[in-house]
């Protein structure tokens, strides 16, 4: 049975976001909230966290996973960026946008696109999505929590639990974050592409 942790969605408290993490880094897997919606994460060594996201979600081998991360500085350890993709990505980070990129040699084949070699980033603008990643020190291998059957995400984290407490290790309920996913930008050949309108404004591309 899951962890059900209630942490403050503008002011985390230290003592259950160190909780969350610990249970992080003993490979556990986690329902939190960001700011689109409830997303589920893992650490990005955790072969076995990326399986149950794929049994949970019912995924093939085509979806693109998404590194979350804390901020920009981290982008060119996992992902090829070009100055004007970079110039793009910090005007809209940090925000409920995930941008498609080519991944690096760093991120392990079975997170990349098998075909395209290419790997998801976000930079969520979440109190608590954020505590959880400076606590960490390297990124949240994360997918929206959207469960089969349905075309929006979840949103009530008491709901996530009922339905969920025997496939996640930790629940962590931060209030209503939103009902949209992110909005998606493609930037693989260098020009931005939205390949599907969410929660982050697509106006100026």
């Amino acid at each position: 049975m899951s962890q059900y942790f209630q942490i403050h969605p503008v002011n985390p408290q230290a003592r259950l976001v160190h909780q969350a993490v610990e249970i992080i880094r003993n490979n556990g897997l986690l329902v939190y909230p960001t700011d689109s919606s409830y997303a589920l994460g893992c650490r990005v060594g955790d072969k076995r966290g990326m399986e149950r996201i794929r049994r949970i979600r019912q995924l093939d081998n085509r979806h693109n996973f998404t590194l979350v991360c804390s901020d920009l500085s981290e982008i060119s350890t996992y992902a090829r960026v070009d100055n004007s993709s970079y110039r793009l990505m910090k005007s809209l980070t940090p925000g409920a946008y995930t941008f498609i990129l080519r991944a690096t040699h760093e991120v392990p084949r079975r997170l990349q696109h098998p075909k395209r070699k290419t790997i998801g980033i976000r930079i969520p603008d979440h109190p608590i999505a954020q505590a959880l990643l400076e606590e960490l020190g390297e990124p949240l291998m994360s997918s929206t929590l959207i469960l089969p059957g349905a075309d929006m995400p979840e949103t009530d984290a008491h709901d996530i639990r009922e339905r969920l407490e025997h496939d996640v290790d930790l629940v962590i309920d931060g209030g209503n974050c939103g009902v949209e996913p992110t909005t998606v930008v493609e930037l693989v050949d260098g020009v931005p592409e939205v390949v599907r309108e969410g929660c982050g404004s697509v106006e100026g591309f």
